[in-house]
């Protein structure tokens, strides 16, 4: 097994040199001129001696610089992990999650032809720079009479594809401007469209989302417990995260971020100033600054405490 993963890693990583139990790569997240990555295939750690990228999961480096036979071929040789000793460790027994119906007004916005009283609801989303693409995508739709007459309606699917939330917006001036249906809000954002393979982006609203692209989820406010459903999937799939919240939830922020560390989940701060959302950036804007996120670890967020 430890040859066959050592495989893999020179595969994607290029060839090492050995040092005593360890194996010395070139660092895919610092791209040093020499070997610098320390990886301990035995004990399924690895860091970086010049960046201190580091991990007590080797596979975080196969997700996010392998390709997809890669990764299946590592999760082959991986123990099955007992997903019931979670319960103990978040303190909360899992529950059905719930289906609700969208409302009996909603036409689609996704279809080639719709009523002209989709013609305003589409001007305010192409206002909002949102492609018909992204219409597809998302599902969006909207309501032209009704509970939530003149509302866009962007609904959530969990992983079964059943409905479990969706998100209304005014698109006319309406008060309020949002007006959710009264059902729980711990759910997964469209789980059943999410790739859990890749990089999660964790957004604060659903406009922020779509900017940030498809492999992103609204966490419906800037507040993530450790028991919620979401927090629980991350760590459960071992998922790298890049948190993208509003600056001024910076303290909410750094708050999730240990909490995320604390389970070991590989995790990236976007920086969002000047802009008061992600909402407010370009979709081309937003990708410069997630490569450029700031890989964090406690010390980095003890100092942006310090600053807050």
């Amino acid at each position: 097994m430890e040859t066959e993963k050592l495989r893999i890693l020179r595969e994607i990583l290029g060839h090492e040199r050995k040092s005593n139990e360890e194996r010395l790569f070139g660092c895919p997240y610092c791209d040093h001129h020499k070997s610098k990555l320390s990886v301990n295939i035995k004990k399924n750690v690895y860091k970086c001696w010049v960046c201190d990228s580091r991990g007590s999961n080797i596979y975080h480096l196969v997700r996010k610089f392998g390709a997809y036979k890669h990764r299946q071929a590592w999760l082959q040789f991986e123990e099955e992990i007992d997903y019931s000793s979670f319960e103990e460790l978040f303190g909360k027994k899992e529950e059905v999650e719930q289906t609700i119906p969208l409302p009996t007004e909603y036409i689609s916005l996704a279809n080639k032809k719709f009523p002209p009283t989709g013609f305003m609801a589409r001007k305010y989303l192409k206002e909002r720079g949102i492609s018909k693409e992204e219409i597809i995508w998302w599902k969006i739709g909207y309501c032209s009479s009704g509970e939530y007459e003149n509302r866009i309606i962007i609904p959530s699917f969990n992983e079964n594809g059943d409905v479990n939330y969706f998100i209304s917006r005014s698109y006319n001036g309406g008060y309020p401007k949002y007006k959710n249906p009264p059902v729980d809000r711990d759910v997964v954002f469209n789980d059943l469209f999410i790739d859990w393979t890749d990089d999660i982006t964790l957004v604060e609203g659903i406009f922020d989302a779509i900017v940030a692209g498809s492999n992103s989820i609204p966490l419906l406010g800037s507040i993530l417990r450790m028991d919620s459903r979401l927090f629980q999937k991350i760590v459960k799939t071992g998922a790298s995260v890049y948190m993208a919240l509003d600056p001024d939830a910076e303290r909410k922020s750094l708050e999730i971020i240990k909490n995320f560390l604390t389970y070991d989940v590989e995790l990236y701060k976007v920086d969002i100033h000047p802009y008061k959302d992600v909402g407010e950036m370009s979709r081309d804007e937003f990708k410069e600054r997630k490569k450029k996120a700031t890989r964090m670890n406690f010390d980095k967020v003890l100092q942006q405490s310090i600053l807050v």
